[in-house]
């Protein structure tokens, strides 16, 4: 009998896990720092209490599992997720919130699996995705563009030794949007919004647009690299922007043109970062493009038509069921085999 491995499967000479791991916590490191400039350096907080949780969680179930602790908690991946977690919610969001959503990626929908290369489902996303079901209010507290805190204000608030007043959470730009459209109800239309609300920018979210091209530079030298491919980021890119550009045309006044949704949310973050993930994705080279392309597609389908203002998460998620599905009918073709017709 052939014995199956699991991926991720490294193709590159002189590479290992944790090298790889490391080549992605860098490539984070741009947007990163164009989040901390926006926001402050609370961010920083939030990637410590994420990265203990993870390691922590991970400790336990493989000490439970009785694995050897010093071989996985080196190799980064937990640290990996760890960051995404933290970027992906709320960068005031209390400690606990944090903590919870780390250590549900890492026990449940990571090591409940069988550890790395065994869970189907991206565990950073189901760990947003949960929390945005569990916590909704929380989940949607994003300070508002402006509200200038100290750094100690932020930990005060984080820990839960201040109160969280109203007057600091503000709408994403997404969320923005859309509400204003939906309480509009025809009257108001999308060019005007853009031009007359502080909260967008040139292209997109005011700062959060440039949050968004420092996951693309770091994910096009992810590229360089050869980490990931081109095909599941120009999948999702292009499923995103070709729906939206759709509709933009036929509708300019109720909806917003392709470059605002490709740098706006978590869509650069989704296409170099959430929908490459080798464990959860697909491994063929077809099989990544149609993963990435629906994934975009249901992205901004849940965005514009759904009740979540942004919707990369439950895309990914949903896709990942698929994933069998479409290596199955992605794989190229045997050398020295007929294709039975």
């Amino acid at each position: 009998m052939s014995d199956f491995t699991t991926p991720p499967y490294l193709l590159l000479e002189r590479t290992s896990v944790r090298r790889v791991m490391l080549q992605v916590l860098l490539a984070l490191l741009p947007g990163v720092a164009a989040y901390v400039w926006l926001i402050g350096p609370i961010l920083l907080l939030q990637l410590a209490i994420a990265m203990l949780a993870a390691l922590a969680g991970e400790a336990l179930m493989l000490g439970l599992r009785r694995k050897p602790l010093a071989l996985f908690l080196s190799d980064g991946s937990a640290l990996v997720t760890a960051w995404l977690v933290a970027l992906a919610f709320p960068p005031l969001a209390p400690w606990w919130l944090v903590a919870v959503g780390t250590l549900f990626a890492i026990v449940v929908a990571k090591q409940l699996y069988g550890g790395l290369g065994q869970n189907p489902f991206n565990p950073a996303m189901v760990a947003f995705a949960v929390c945005i079901v569990s916590f909704p209010a929380l989940m949607s507290q994003w300070p508002a563009l402006g509200l200038k805190l100290t750094l100690a204000e932020q930990v005060q608030i984080v820990a839960g030794l201040a109160p969280r007043i109203d007057v600091m959470s503000g709408a994403t730009p997404l969320d923005a949007i859309k509400t204003a459209l939906k309480l509009g109800e025809g009257s108001v239309d999308v060019p005007t919004l853009l031009a007359t609300q502080d909260v967008f920018g040139n292209f997109a979210g005011r700062g959060w647009e440039w949050v968004a091209v420092g996951y693309l530079l770091g994910g096009l030298w992810l590229w360089q690299r050869r980490i990931i491919t081109w095909h599941a980021p120009l999948g999702f890119i292009a499923g995103l922007s070709l729906l939206a550009a759709v509709l933009w045309l036929w509708n300019p006044l109720q909806f917003a043109n392709p470059v605002f949704h490709l740098f706006s949310g978590g869509a650069m973050l989704g296409a170099f970062f959430i929908v490459t993930d080798p464990v959860s994705g697909c491994t063929t080279p077809k099989g990544k493009l149609i993963f990435g392309l629906l994934a975009g597609v249901v992205a901004y389908t849940i965005r514009v038509f759904g009740g979540y203002p942004d919707g990369v998460a439950f895309s990914v998620l949903l896709l990942n069921l698929c994933v069998p599905v479409i290596d199955m009918y992605s794989q190229p073709p045997i050398f020295g085999m007929k294709n039975d017709k």
